[in-house]
């Protein structure tokens, strides 16, 4: 998230901070709840409640314990399985791994929903062990490994996902290229954070967060549509269908939360089915040098 203190000078800040981040949520709230019924998301999230009713401790570095939080959290989720929705039916018996998973949510949702029609394998992957400890709580594999590591993952895939992950990794030029050139699967599933303009996050580096800093919490790069188009072409994959969804109504008076969404967090997220296509991978002769 951007952070708020960066626009508002520090006396205001530290005395109005509770009722400003009250009044934000409750705002943001009505803004999330209107868009995700007009983007037809609202019956999947009953259904992905249902699947897994508890989602507060899905990440290690802040706890779910509000309204506008699990609502965000589940609109989001929403739409990441939409895209999963829209091509899981093409296998029988598939073997789903999901990259840089923080607690096994979106395995669950899967296989609540899905395995009806086909006897699912999942296994996730994440280098933070509270992470994996999280998941294999809910009963499912998980392996401690680096996302940038295909190889160590130990277990052949039909589907790749990767929600809210490329934009954590140093080089996910060579992340996507390994994946597509070193694995089976089809199908990679991917969600960043939507901008129109491309841009470098580090807020660490900037100033604007004190402490150590690890994978989860840092942001490299945070590009545009346009720019991640040109990334998968580059790494070894062809767009097979793709998706903007939005935390903010555009028909209704809450459409001027867009401005509170771009400067204090992201307009929404981008999502994109993508297929292994080498037409472009194959014209870059130093993938050879950079991966051995």
């Amino acid at each position: 998230m951007f952070p708020i203190k960066r626009i508002i000078p520090k006396r205001i800040w530290r005395f109005f901070r509770p009722r400003m981040i009250d009044g934000l949520r409750a705002i943001w709230l009505r803004s999330l709840r209107a868009a995700g019924k007009e983007q037809g998301l609202a019956e999947l999230v009953n259904k992905l409640e249902e699947a897994s009713p508890d989602i507060n401790n899905q990440y290690s570095t802040v706890e779910l314990n509000n309204a506008y939080l699990r609502t965000k959290v589940r609109y989001q989720h929403a739409f990441q399985i939409s895209l999963v929705g829209r091509i899981i039916r093409e296998f029988t018996n598939p073997v789903i791994i999901d990259i840089g998973d923080s607690a096994g949510t979106h395995l669950q949702y899967i296989s609540k929903l899905y395995s009806k029609d086909n006897n699912i394998t999942c296994c996730s992957v994440n280098s933070d062990p509270m992470a994996i400890e999280r998941i294999r709580k809910r009963g499912l594999n998980a392996i401690l490994t680096k996302a940038e590591d295909p190889d160590s993952y130990n277990i052949a895939a039909d589907i790749f996902l990767c929600f809210q992950t490329l934009e954590h990794l140093m080089d996910p030029c060579n992340f996507l290229y390994r994946l597509s050139s070193k694995t089976r699967a089809k199908y990679l599933i991917v969600t960043v954070p939507y901008l129109k303009r491309s841009r470098v996050g580090l807020y660490h580096a900037r100033g604007w967060r004190e402490g150590k800093v690890t994978a989860e919490n840092t942001h490299f790069l945070e590009l545009n549509p346009e720019d991640w188009r040109a990334v998968f072409k580059h790494s070894g994959w062809n767009i097979v269908a793709e998706k903007i969804y939005l935390q903010y109504p555009r028909k209704s008076p809450l459409r001027f939360t867009k401005f509170l969404w771009k400067r204090l967090d992201f307009e929404g997220f981008y999502g994109a089915i993508l297929k292994k296509d080498d037409t472009w991978s194959s014209q870059y002769l130093d993938w050879q040098v950079t991966n051995g």
